[in-house]
């Protein structure tokens, strides 16, 4: 899911005029790309073992503490330099969006199937170009209009109220795929700062935040799950890792589309760790938002084209 808000946030910079990647680095890209995909949606089916055994907000605390631990092993006394921000505000602002996203996923995995949450997540490119024209100026013509109304329309199908099958907790991942957009639109106003401040930002924030809230619903954790917290920070990390090699090795227009064979992965998972299978209508839905977002991606592409 951060992997498609990723692409549409950097399309931004590219039109700002960030330098494009020495070419020959698209096939590497896509690759990495692809294995960073592999790596969230595994995180993702991680955290919906553990919220079946754990309070969602334990298993945010130990996505983030992750984080922290890998960044303390990787710069070591360096580590907290990485917070020195002319936008603290921003930076903060960013950060409670990610949080934000990322408890209201966690949380909704516990009622929903993966492939379910996942789908609905993965509204979010079309939400941040909405939200980048209603906040940041940009311009959207009504064939995005469409493009952002349709995607609307499959995370509908995929929730159906007003039905006797709707689950309140579907519209949980819809209200985290606007704030994984705000969170992107934040990452466009503080892209002065390095991508490491931002996840250092995202990763002190997320923990202090959910060690708070902690002492209110820690569980002992049993011996044998040790192990799968340990998976959830390592595919979390590792992924952040590959994707953010994977945008820096080729052109955030031409990974885009590649962010949603992770609906087929997420459905994989589920089939195969949850035995959950996607109904016909989730499918349908997904079907209708991934092809929104593949023309809305089209026309950012377009356009970033023409303004280079």
């Amino acid at each position: 899911m951060q992997v498609l808000a990723r692409a549409f946030a950097l399309m931004g910079r590219e039109r700002d005029g960030l330098r494009h990647p020495a070419g020959g680095g698209n096939a590497t890209g896509i690759v990495l790309l692809l294995a960073a995909i592999v790596g969230f949606t595994l995180m993702d089916a991680t955290a919906k073992f553990l919220t079946q055994h754990y309070h969602p907000a334990q298993v945010v605390w130990a996505r983030f503490l992750g984080n922290i631990l890998i960044f303390a092993a990787i710069f070591r006394g360096r580590m907290f330099g990485l917070l020195r921000t002319r936008q603290p505000g921003l930076q903060a602002g960013r950060a409670f969006m990610q949080l934000a996203s990322v408890g209201l996923f966690f949380t909704a995995l516990q009622f929903i199937g993966l492939a379910e949450a996942t789908a609905i997540m993965d509204m979010n490119p079309v939400l941040i170009t909405l939200g980048a024209a209603l906040f940041l100026g940009e311009r959207i013509g009504p064939r995005r209009v469409a493009g952002i109304a349709a995607a609307v329309i499959g995370a509908l199908i995929i929730i159906r109220p007003g039905l006797g099958v709707f689950q309140p907790a579907a519209l949980l991942p819809l209200a985290g795929a606007f704030t994984y957009a705000a969170g992107a639109l934040l990452t466009r106003m503080v892209r002065s700062d390095s991508v490491e401040t931002s996840v250092m930002w995202s990763a002190v924030f997320g923990t202090a935040v959910s060690s708070v809230i902690l002492p209110f619903v820690w569980q002992p954790v049993d011996p044998s799950h040790w192990w799968v917290f340990l998976l959830l920070g390592f595919f979390g990390t590792l992924s952040q890792w590959l994707l953010v090699r994977a945008f820096s090795c080729a052109e955030a227009g031409v990974l885009a589309p590649f962010g949603y064979t992770g609906l087929v992965w997420a459905g994989l998972w589920g089939l195969l760790f949850f035995n959950q299978l996607p109904d016909v209508w989730t499918i349908l839905g997904a079907a209708i938002i991934v092809s929104a977002g593949l023309y809305v991606w089209s026309r950012e592409a377009r356009a970033a084209r023409k303004d280079q």
